[in-house]
């Protein structure tokens, strides 16, 4: 590749985080035509970039040319005048730039607009002000909109520019590379025909939230993920989400470690802190599964260890060692009844969380007073699930499994069955997605959509057991709420007749 095409430096982000997928160049671009993207400033647009860029993509367009002028290099001759007490003679002289390119292109279409009632629905689907979209068309009586295939460069490079066409010659030729497509061919074919067709933004609330996060990315890792969801569900993005380790949650990993090192500092007759480290994170993991643990209660001597308010009472009593001894339940009645009061102590859920083995009567007296009891490594699994999918642990439903007794293996039941529930949104998702790629090979139609009995039928070809269309349909509806964002929605007025398309993966993580 030996040509570089110079674009506004916001209009190059903005390709490159899928915000885009065409600019408009002076001219007419032959379809196939490839060349790198060259950032340049705002002199080349024919309004301030106050009235050129819509406000929720100004921060963007703003920031975009600031790291311009940061990277830019302007070199010019050296003046000198042989009389100190005049004034510099101001000499022409020809200036260059160094700027970075990050990204190749390649035209896949260029459109010809020239009606003026399009402008509207052209400028919300892109990033340009229907005020700026109509000067450009009163200046140049046509607007040319180049349709971009972007590739990412593997390492970006420096190049000096010295001229201000619209093309330029790159200084030596450069290597391009289609590993790193910024969308993929599916995603990229849909948003070029709804560009095309000038079809309306199907969510664009979530579009100004994104605009309105996007500064905060550098500096709340938080906000970056809410980004990446929103900019995959809107299709600007088609990365697959690949979720990174929070160091954060390190802890979640020491709950059985501290729980063993209980053991060991019990059988050494030093036990005390390591009791009150296991507690502790007790605590931190009942808060951290969502209950709303109560500051009053922190053990100690005569004091109750835990006690959680929300979203139902339950006592908690954390016992450190080889043996949780006999007279814990006795010791959670008296502490609970004490505390507590009778009433609150016996219309509450009783729970022992140790690393032992419970003890024969301490079994006999779970059962009478109906206290549960998990392992440490019982209450690590329920958190690791949590973490690993924040919004699946329904704490109302794990209730039903707090049964008297050692109930490790009731927990089991629950994860394994909200594993399943994941594994089968994940299967439709697939089931959409797959439909869509099979569909791809003969249309070019914007959102391949799906019925629900389409989507069923496909599913009960290869998957056990089989569903049927409403259960199909809540599942879709489900997965194609804003607040998941893995399929879209087409409603009609009959919910058999609801169209889903597929926007995002739910990855899962195989055992």
């Amino acid at each position: 590749m030996n040509t570089a095409l110079r674009l506004p430096a916001p209009e190059i982000e903005a390709l490159l985080h899928g915000r885009i997928v065409a600019v408009m160049p002076n001219k007419f671009i032959t379809p196939g035509r490839e060349f790198a993207l060259c950032p340049v400033d705002g002199s080349i647009n024919v309004l301030p970039v106050e009235q050129y860029y819509r406000s929720s993509f100004l921060p963007i367009a703003q920031s975009a040319f600031t790291q311009l002028n940061v990277q830019g290099v302007l070199i010019q001759p050296q003046q000198m005048s042989l009389l100190s007490d005049e004034k510099q003679l101001k000499l022409p002289f020809l200036a260059y730039e160094t700027v970075l390119i990050k990204a190749w292109g390649r035209c896949e279409l260029c459109q010809v607009l020239n009606n003026a009632e399009s402008l509207t629905a052209l400028s919300l689907l892109t990033i340009w002000t229907t005020k700026g979209l109509k000067e450009i068309l009163s200046q140049r009586q046509n607007i040319f909109l180049a349709y971009l295939r972007v590739y990412q460069l593997p390492k970006s490079i420096e190049v000096p520019i010295k001229s201000n066409s619209q093309f330029v010659a790159l200084p030596q030729p450069l290597n391009i590379y289609e590993a790193k497509p910024v969308l993929t061919d599916r995603t990229f074919a849909q948003r070029k025909y709804q560009l095309e067709k000038l079809e309306p933004p199907l969510h664009p609330e979530l579009e100004e939230l994104q605009s309105a996060i996007a500064s905060l990315t550098i500096s709340q890792p938080a906000a970056k993920q809410l980004d990446d969801d929103i900019k995959i569900f809107l299709g600007w993005s088609s990365d697959k989400l690949i979720k990174q380790p929070d160091p954060n949650l390190a802890w979640i990993n020491d709950i059985a470690k501290l729980g063993d090192r209980s053991i060991e500092l019990d059988e050494k007759k030093s036990n005390y802190q390591a009791g009150t480290d296991f507690e502790n994170i007790a605590r931190q993991s009942l808060e951290f599964l969502g209950f709303k643990v109560e500051n009053a209660y922190k053990g100690g001597a005569g004091g109750l260890d835990l006690f959680c308010s929300k979203p139902y009472p339950i006592v908690c009593e954390c016992k450190a060692g080889r043996l949780i001894p006999s007279g814990t339940v006795e010791e959670l009645i008296k502490l609970g009844g004490m505390h507590l009061g009778a009433d609150q102590f016996l219309d509450s859920a009783k729970l022992v969380i140790g690393p032992g083995n419970p003890s024969t009567d301490l079994l006999k007296a779970a059962q009478k007073w109906k206290v549960s009891i998990i392992n440490a490594m019982t209450l690590q699994k329920l958190v690791q699930f949590k973490a690993k999918y924040p919004g699946a642990i329904n704490l109302i439903e794990l209730q039903q499994y707090l049964e008297p007794g050692q109930i490790d293996y009731k927990i089991d039941e629950y994860i394994d069955k909200a594993e399943r529930e994941i594994k089968l949104r994940s299967q439709i998702i697939t089931v959409v997605k797959e439909l869509s790629e099979q569909d791809n090979q003969s249309s070019k139609a914007t959102h391949q959509s799906f019925t629900v009995t389409e989507t069923r039928v496909y599913y009960n070809a290869t998957h056990n057991p089989k569903l049927n269309d409403e259960v199909v349909h809540d599942l879709l509806i489900e997965l194609s709420s804003p607040l998941t964002g893995y399929l879209g929605r087409i409603k009609n007025s009959d919910w058999k007749g609801d169209r889903f398309y597929f926007l995002r993966d739910l990855p899962i993580n195989q055992k």
